[in-house]
């Protein structure tokens, strides 16, 4: 399985450089500190967050006494705070059905997501169902029902162009008929520049409140990490829609600009929950911030600092 030291392994690349001139410059005239906060912004490291990091560096060099290294990865684990649960992911006790709605634009790995979260569910000792909603793409429904057979899990789907929100009532009333502890109801892609497409997620959001108030419980945006920055713009438009509760990191392990991560529990308030670390079942890990910014800056290199 793919490691979170795998996985950074591109955005790692991108700031190794930088890092290691910052850390090993015995004078401040030796550092380059403009170069590193190039080198942050080129791996999507929010600009605010970005210039702190430097500019709280560059203090370390009037003498205070801690090492450069450690207040970076101090700095780093508190922009990641915000939120961010105290230990991996557990799912909640009540209510039963829990129902978790998961949105994205096209091609972000929703639906592979919600697989992969029903596969989470089951190894929690939990009954997931899956709902497909996604009637716009052909094989929407049927790349859900490919992955609810292989993990030998229940799914609802509707027709093609059948009315999403349907759908999802149809899922939530199969999920309390059945008995199913979590209801992942998978929605089509959509820009997030579309508006009519917006609303129909809303009218999606409606209907499960509609069979059981309160429903959806989650609301949880997958968040394609090779976009960086576009990903955070894309998951501010969501959030002003549909009031998201968390995020999920895609294709972490393909990424080079990882580094748009801090901009979510900045920016957004709200929490970075899973990270995908590849393309199998299992490799959708509770996102850890101390194993993120110890992989981020190399925490397997021997570094003396």
């Amino acid at each position: 399985m793919v490691t979170w030291i795998d996985a950074l392994a591109r955005t790692r690349r991108q700031i190794a450089g930088a890092l290691s001139r910052v850390f090993s410059g015995r004078a401040k005239e030796d550092v380059p500190f403009e170069e590193l906060e190039e080198t942050l912004l080129r791996a999507d490291v929010p600009v605010s967050l970005a210039t702190r990091l430097v500019a709280q560096i560059e203090e370390a060099y009037k003498g205070l006494r801690v090492s450069r290294r450690d207040m970076l990865r101090k700095i780093l684990r508190d922009s990641l705070a915000r939120g961010a649960p105290t230990g991996p992911f557990a799912w909640p006790s009540q209510p039963r059905p829990v129902v978790v709605l998961v949105v994205g634009v096209n091609g972000s790995g929703k639906t592979t997501t919600s697989a992969k979260l029903a596969h989470h569910a089951l190894r929690a000792g939990l009954k997931p169902l899956l709902g497909a909603t996604d009637t716009f793409r052909a094989a929407g429904a049927d790349q859900l029902k490919w992955w609810a057979d292989k993990l030998g899990v229940e799914s609802v789907a509707g027709a093609p162009h059948a009315d999403a929100a349907a759908v999802a009532y149809d899922a939530l009333d199969a999920a309390v008929a059945r008995k199913a502890d979590v209801l992942i109801v998978d929605t089509a892609g959509r820009m997030h520049t579309r508006q009519p497409l917006m609303k129909e997620l809303q009218k999606v959001r409606t209907a499960l409140n509609k069979r059981i108030p309160g429903a959806p419980h989650e609301t949880w945006i997958v968040l394609d990490a090779t976009l960086g920055q576009n990903a955070l713009a894309q998951a501010r438009v969501f959030h002003e829609s549909v009031a998201l509760t968390g995020a999920i990191v895609a294709k972490l392990d393909g990424s080079s600009k990882a580094g748009f991560v801090f901009g979510i529990a900045q920016e957004l308030g709200i929490p970075v929950l899973f990270a995908g670390l590849g393309e199998s079942a299992e490799s959708l890990a509770s996102f850890d911030p101390d194993e993120f910014v110890d992989a981020l800056m190399g925490a397997e290199q021997q570094v003396t600092l």
